[in-house]
């Protein structure tokens, strides 16, 4: 077994210098030519999702005259490790992550860490590299999220980490897996109103916080996002399954799908929507404001079952993830497509007949 762990040092451009990896992965392929017995190259170097099957897989084969997941093995291993606390970090580390060609390189690599106590996630390649660049994406927006709020504290006259400590103690929200996976837009009546008042008086404060100003826009671009995924689908006669901001209640205020529905009724689409949580008729207050105002025909094109939509739709939008929607997939019939913004399966065959926003 071979471990890569050369540098991947940045080029003037960003992108990623890998002629370190190419340069080993010549030699371990020439080592490999003559070798009669399986060997696994584990490549431990970070690289984006690709790089070990355009670099290492290729050069390797090409160095050997052999080839990747027949006549030897090669596993993605991202390292986690802190500068300082390396050694520690290896031993106890939070996760070992294995992508693998085959099982038997997956099974040797597997063994070198029997003796740790941490998840062993096996997977496929791509997904092993893109994990390190989730992990250290994520690690820098954490330290600027830190820091622009300490910036913000600091100009009222507040102690950031004190606010800090409280936040963090909050694990079943803060810091947690709620809200990290991918999905559509946030809405509701909290997250929108709260970031666009906090982004105003950083202005009025004449702070300049890049990372938490980018967010209403960044919300924004994904919601554009799905609408170019709907109008690329080519059919007029679209159904909403859906249209809450969240499963299981009936606020409708700034929810991201009536701003959908409102574009696509604008374009001339066809519609009719369904949500079992939202009837005009229980609607009160601002909630009911809200609707009126942005479709305030929405009682036209509302319906009261999923059957309804299906027999209306040649495109279906699932707006959330209600439990009624589970079944969905199986239940489409020929010439119909979904655009899932809410992750309604994880097991996937309809081959371009399902489309995810983020997946």
């Amino acid at each position: 077994m071979s471990f890569v762990c050369v540098g991947t040092p940045s080029q003037m451009n960003g992108g990623l210098d890998l002629r370190f990896v190419r340069k080993v992965c010549e030699e371990i392929g020439v080592a490999l030519r003559d070798k009669k017995s399986f060997h696994v190259v584990v490549q431990r170097s970070t690289v984006l999702p690709g790089s070990t099957d355009d670099v290492v897989i290729a050069t390797l084969e090409e160095y050997s005259g052999k080839r990747a997941g027949v006549d030897f093995g090669v596993c993605a291993n991202p390292e986690f490790l802190r500068e300082g606390s390396a050694v520690d970090d290896f031993y106890h580390p939070p996760k070992t992550v294995i992508g693998e060609t085959d099982q038997v390189s997956g099974d040797m690599l597997a063994d070198v860490y029997s003796n740790l106590t941490a998840p062993l996630i096996r997977t496929d390649i791509r997904t092993a590299e893109m994990v390190k660049y989730a992990d250290n994406c994520w690690h820098a927006v954490k330290v600027v999220f830190g820091n622009e709020i300490g910036v913000f504290c600091k100009a009222l006259g507040i102690d950031g980490h004190g606010v800090m400590e409280i936040f963090c103690q909050d694990q079943k929200l803060n810091i947690s897996p709620y809200y990290l996976r991918p999905g559509f837009s946030f809405g509701g009546s909290c997250l929108p109103k709260d970031v666009r008042a906090f982004t105003h008086r950083a202005r009025t404060l004449d702070l300049e916080l890049p990372l938490l100003s980018s967010v209403m826009q960044a919300n924004q671009a994904h919601l554009e996002r799905a609408l170019q995924m709907v109008i690329e689908k080519g059919q007029k006669r679209v159904g909403v399954l859906g249209f809450s901001f969240k499963a299981g209640t009936d606020d409708l205020r700034e929810s991201p799908i009536v701003e959908l529905i409102e574009r696509l009724l604008g374009k001339g689409y066809d519609l009719r929507v369904y949500d079992r949580n939202v009837s005009l008729a229980r609607l009160v207050g601002a909630n009911r404001d809200y609707i009126l105002n942005r479709i305030p025909h929405i009682s036209r094109i509302m319906l009261s079952s999923v059957r309804e939509v299906l027999d209306h739709a040649e495109t279906i939008v699932v707006g959330n993830n209600d439990p009624e929607f589970a079944g969905l997939l199986e239940n489409i019939r020929e010439g119909q497509v979904v655009v899932d913004l809410a992750r309604i399966s994880k097991q996937v065959s309809l081959a371009g007949r399902y489309d995810g926003i983020a997946w």
